[in-house]
Parts: C-alpha cells; sequence; structure tokens
C-alpha cells in the first residue's frame, strides 16, 4: 500500500492510502483540487473516510461526489455534515481495499470526533484528524479535558509501529511547546530535529511513529514526572491528576508564544 499526504490549504493534509492498482482510500478531502490532480496521475478513489464536521475536512467531499457518483463516504454521525453518508460509531469495522478498518470515538477536539485505525498484515495506520498531532494534541472546541485524555489515551494504547496521520502540519510548532514542557527530552529533541530536516527538504513531516509520539508528546505523557513538574511550575501548584494535567497542558499552549 502507497501512503500520501496530499497538502491542501495552508497546513491540511488530505491523505490517500492506495494498492498497486491506483484504488484509494481518502481520508478528509478538504477540497476537491488536490484529490483531482492525483486522479490525473492514475489516482483511482474507491472511498472517502471523514473523521469530524470542520470544514476543512469535509469540504471538498460534494465535489468528489460528482466526479464518481456512488463513491462510498464513511464519517460520525453528525447533522453538521451537509451530504449523504454512511454514519459509523464506536467500534464499528469496515473492510475497505482488503484492509481492516477499526472506528474508534475520540471526542475533546470536537464530540462526535472519530478516528480511523487501519491494519493489513503488519501494515498499522491510524488517521487521527484533530485529536491527535505530531507532538501536541487538537484545541478542546467542543470537549472536555477528560474526554480528550481518555481519547488520546485510547490512541497512545495502539500498536507503536502505527503509523500518525495527522490532520494538519504542526509539527514545529507543536515541538517548539514540547521543549518549553520537556527541555531535556533527548528523543523530543530527535523528532525535532528530524521534523526540522524533513520541513527544509520540502517534505511532510508526517506520519510519525506512535512509539516516538508516547517518548516526545507532553500531551501523552500526562502521568511523566517531568511533565507534572512543568505544569506545576507554570501553575504555580501541583495538578490534582493527568486530566488535570492535559487541561491545563492545553491551556498553556493556548496562549504559547515560541
Amino acid at each position: 500500500m502507497q501512503l500520501r499526504a496530499l497538502p491542501s490549504r495552508q497546513d491540511n493534509y488530505i491523505w490517500t492510502l492506495s494498492d498497486g492498482a491506483g484504488r484509494a482510500i481518502i481520508v478528509d478531502p478538504g477540497e476537491s483540487g488536490p484529490v483531482l490532480a492525483a486522479a490525473q496521475q492514475g489516482l483511482q478513489p474507491a472511498a472517502v473516510l471523514l473523521t469530524h464536521h470542520h470544514h476543512d475536512h469535509i469540504d471538498g467531499t460534494q465535489a468528489l461526489l460528482e466526479r464518481w457518483p456512488g463513491l462510498p463516504v464513511h464519517g460520525p454521525l453528525d447533522d453538521r455534515i451537509p451530504f449523504p453518508l454512511n454514519t459509523l460509531g464506536d467500534g464499528d469495522r469496515l473492510e475497505l481495499l482488503g484492509i481492516d478498518v477499526a472506528v474508534l470515538a475520540v471526542p475533546g477536539h470536537t464530540l462526535s470526533h472519530i478516528a480511523f485505525h487501519l491494519t493489513r498484515g503488519g501494515d498499522s495506520w491510524l488517521f487521527c484528524g484533530d485529536t491527535l498531532f505530531s507532538l501536541g494534541c487538537g484545541r478542546l472546541f467542543e470537549g472536555t479535558p477528560d474526554q480528550m485524555h481518555a481519547s488520546l489515551m485510547r490512541l497512545a494504547a495502539l500498536p507503536g509501529d502505527t503509523a500518525v496521520c495527522c490532520g494538519h502540519e504542526y509539527t514545529l510548532s507543536n515541538a517548539a511547546f514540547a521543549r518549553a514542557v520537556e527541555p531535556d527530552n533527548a528523543a523530543l529533541r530527535d523528532r525535532t530535529e528530524e521534523a526540522q530536516a524533513m520541513r527544509q527538504s520540502g517534505q511532510p513531516s508526517l506520519p510519525s511513529k506512535l512509539a516516538d509520539e508516547r517518548r516526545c508528546n507532553p500531551f501523552l505523557r500526562c502521568d511523566a514526572p517531568s511533565v507534572k513538574a512543568a505544569v506545576g511550575a507554570w501553575l504555580g501548584t501541583a495538578p490534582a491528576d493527568d486530566v488535570a494535567t492535559l487541561a491545563a497542558l492545553r491551556r498553556w499552549k493556548d496562549g504559547f508564544v515560541a
């Protein structure tokens, strides 16, 4: 299978996962142009997966349906998605292109947000929209810190070699904040340098590996003493628990300037 990140808008990615014949799963087409351009090079959309209702993740879908009538579209139950789709919830499963697709409810960024964990043989891909970013997590627009923490811990429990396919190219800005939280984290330093080199060469910094996120991403490390200590210093008091640590991290990040 070939994984591609199609740049979209200012910093979005539309993900495609295609087989040897060019048949592809399209994830979060926030605009149609990049997909239509890839189709001119042989890509053949076979299904669309949507993680949540935000326009920068769904707005290209209608044009794709007009170009390929009958194209299956799968996504969360949310009346803010303005076109027909096969609605999915936690625990649902699909098979697409011989790949097993498991659906996980991951509320926090939005209440109806879902993620897709795809597996085939020894390969594992996570399409997590705006819940988990490399070295960060999404803003809490609708959900609570408790929901986001539970969602992130659920994703963190997936196999360590899972390719984390996020919705945005935020790695370097997230790295600046993560290094303010854990300046002595050697794995974080290495990941930052890797991402810098990838971006300087014009390549996406994604996907990352979930095992690396566990070592580097402060939002997956709310139980780590170094993260708790940094949050306590920022708050002026020790956080009560891991959820309080995440809530404070998110508030800190929201106002952070590198």
